[in-house]
């Protein structure tokens, strides 16, 4: 399959347009914000695709048995219509493919990073009226069931096999080299799930150099979140200078110069340096 490239400028403003709106709503959803992340990427994915996705999702929630029970009946139900019959699951190699990353995609191939598959198993599970929410361990996304006292815990990578508390220590030791904490096991905000999976769209792109368009509009889309690091101003700012956007990019860094300069003058100052050098590549 040939890799997805972005839409027009047209298209592309309009879609920022509705990321961002709905960002900013009073309950973000985590579906349609995801599908508008996969149509930024793929320009092939038009107004019908985007809701040929949303209704694969409806089907696949009136597939599931009504009310199957507690936390771990919804878990076990959830892992066995969308992992064993379904087919749904990943592999070390989608760790390789930007299609991973993008929730049209993983609705189609079956294959995804595991906050992919987990926003699936979310969705579906949502639309079913499961007791449901991500859990960003680290460097391992998993959905939990439950409340505190009795959460249960599935990994959507892994078909969605119910974890074992041993399970879960084993990935947060596997990826932190400590025991897991409390707070990890807290339900993830929507737009925090977001971010992450524009996160890591941003470090596929940073290990393809000729794919520093797909670094850009990851970087962009990230900004219009009401809520992110103030460091990838600075990140734009010198990808717009790659792509040879000199000038854009000089004032991006001049900008993020102020805002840096209240807390660090020095650093400040190294990055007005490098605002000069980009304006210098002009000449």
């Amino acid at each position: 399959m040939r890799p997805p490239f972005p839409p027009p400028p047209e298209r592309s403003a309009e879609l920022r347009r509705r990321f961002a709106e709905e960002a900013r709503s009073e309950r973000p959803d985590l579906s349609t914000l995801c599908l508008l992340v996969g149509a930024e990427a793929d320009g092939e994915l038009d107004e019908a695709g985007l809701d040929a996705a949303q209704v694969e999702l409806d089907r696949l929630a009136g597939l599931l048995p009504y009310r199957p029970g507690g936390p771990r009946a919804w878990a076990v139900a959830l892992g066995e219509l969308l992992g064993e019959r379904m087919g749904f699951h990943g592999s070390p190699a989608d760790y390789q493919r930007l299609e991973s990353s993008l929730l049209h995609e993983v609705l189609v191939r079956r294959r995804g990073l595991p906050i992919l598959l987990s926003v699936v198993w979310l969705e579906v599970a949502r639309r079913a009226g499961a007791p449901v929410y991500g859990v960003a361990l680290p460097g391992h996304f998993v959905v939990g069931f439950g409340p505190d006292e009795g959460q249960v815990l599935a990994d959507p990578f892994d078909g969605g096999r119910v974890l074992t508390g041993a399970d879960a220590e084993l990935l947060v030791a596997g990826a932190t080299g400590s025991g897991i904490d409390p707070s990890m096991l807290r339900p993830a905000d929507p737009l925090d799930v977001v971010l992450r999976i524009l996160n890591n769209v941003r470090a596929w792109a940073a290990a393809r150099p000729e794919r520093s368009d797909v670094a850009l509009w990851a970087v962009e889309l990230s900004l219009l979140l009401p809520s992110h690091p103030a460091r990838l101003r600075y990140e734009r700012a010198q990808l717009l200078v790659q792509r040879g956007e000199f000038v854009a990019g000089a004032e991006e860094l001049e900008a993020y110069a102020e805002v840096v300069k209240a807390v660090d003058e020095a650093a400040a100052e190294r990055v007005r340096g490098e605002a000069f050098a980009a304006r210098a590549m002009l000449n």
